[in-house]
């Protein structure tokens, strides 16, 4: 039984990798702190818990969801025009998805033949090239460089690029490298699809983990956005429901029908159990929504700070839940670094290189862990390093 060709190289190697090597540490009696996967690990709202408890009970809610709860679609609807102001039609721009990661895996399969060419941001999320690769297109990596604030230059693109390209993906607040964007940029990028024709997928789950002050937009606020272009937008991270599997996509109508018809003969939707949750969350109380996010600043402040304090220096990122930090002086390569991180202080984070090439030189944390053990993580560094220009044993 030969495996299809489009999964060769899809191992996720340094991910195995780190984990192989958390379990050799372990077994020498050491806890290791896990800074490396980007899952929340604080509980959602009473409310969102309660509403589905009540909704086991309802036999109901056992039938096959399909398309979900028309109230449920109108509550995403008024969640986008409260948060960003952008008025979307519940019955033709919205679809509920199983997590965002379903839509952002599935898109590609509605837009792209094989050899179609995608824009894909390098370092990225790595879903994005997954679904392009699986879609049998071909990945036209779009540099996000320290020196343009980590946002893709478009005007760079080569012009016989751009007019072959069927798809572009942006992500902001970003993962990995923690970057924001603004409608200035969104404007931009919706021009230059315009032009070329190129179909716009703008992962947005990170939007309401934000700090200082900072309020990051969405894409569809931007001029002609919704006709090139649509968003996905997740519970998991604003409201600690990534177990339960509940996200939307949102935008132009044409875009959001084609993913429907795709899904369609792809599975039955969400669980009608996750959707009142979900309902719960959008509708309910927010104030946990701004606790999460002060609870996550608060992390970002004792792990940024107490680092720059031993001499490993980084910038606070104004959104996400990650660090995107450049490796200490002496250091070139993020793998070996991480692992000597891991086995030496028993902290783990993950390679920058493990999101593209652009990545080598930086590793990113995730701040998934309380205060108190953030602070334990930069103890242990400290006992582990001295860091300053003399440092680099591991340079290469």
């Amino acid at each position: 039984m030969r495996l299809a060709n489009r999964m060769k190289g899809q191992e996720a190697g340094i991910f195995n990798e780190m984990e192989n090597l958390k379990k050799l540490v372990e077994a020498r009696g050491t806890t290791v702190i896990n800074l490396g996967v980007g899952t929340p690990d604080r509980p959602p709202a009473p409310h969102v818990i309660e509403a589905m408890h009540r909704a086991v009970d309802r036999l109901e809610n056992y039938r096959y969801p399909l398309l979900g709860r028309p109230d449920l679609y109108r509550a995403a609807a008024g969640w986008y025009r409260r948060r960003f102001g952008v008025a979307l039609d519940p019955e033709s721009e919205i679809l509920v998805l199983m997590g965002s990661q379903d839509g952002l895996a599935h898109i590609s399969l509605a837009y792209v033949d094989p050899g179609d060419i995608a824009l894909v941001p390098d370092p990225g999320y790595p879903i994005y090239s997954f679904s392009i690769t699986m879609a049998g297109g071909i990945i036209y990596p779009m540099p996000l460089l320290e020196e343009n604030g980590f946002l893709p230059v478009v005007s760079s693109i080569p012009e016989e690029v751009a007019r072959k390209a069927k798809m572009m993906w942006i992500n902001y607040p970003n993962n990995p490298v923690a970057a924001v964007a603004g409608r200035e940029f969104f404007e931009e990028v919706a021009a230059f699809a315009k032009k070329y024709d190129i179909l716009v997928c703008h992962d947005v789950a990170y939007s309401e983990l934000c700090y200082d002050g900072f309020k990051p937009v969405s894409f569809l606020e931007a001029g002609g956005a919704r006709e090139v272009g649509i968003e996905f937008f997740s519970l998991s991270k604003t409201y600690n429901m990534a177990g339960c599997r509940i996200g939307f996509a949102v935008g132009n109508r044409e875009v959001i029908a084609n993913l429907q018809r795709l899904k369609s003969n792809v599975d039955y939707g969400v669980f009608y159990v996750v959707q009142e949750a979900g309902l719960a969350a959008l509708e309910g109380d927010q104030a946990c929504v701004e606790e999460n996010a002060r609870a996550y600043q608060r992390r970002r402040d004792v792990l940024v700070e107490g680092l720059a304090s031993i001499g490993w220096h980084m910038p606070k990122p104004r959104a996400s839940m990650f660090v995107w930090a450049p490796l200490p002086p002496g250091y070139s390569s993020s793998t070996r670094f991480a692992l000597d991180l891991l086995d030496r202080a028993g902290v783990l984070v993950i390679p920058g290189i493990a999101f593209g090439s652009r990545g080598e030189g930086y590793v990113r944390i995730a701040l998934v862990q309380e205060e108190e053990v953030l602070a334990e993580a930069v103890k242990r560094i400290a006992g582990a390093y001295k860091f300053g220009p003399a440092a680099g044993s591991l340079a290469t």
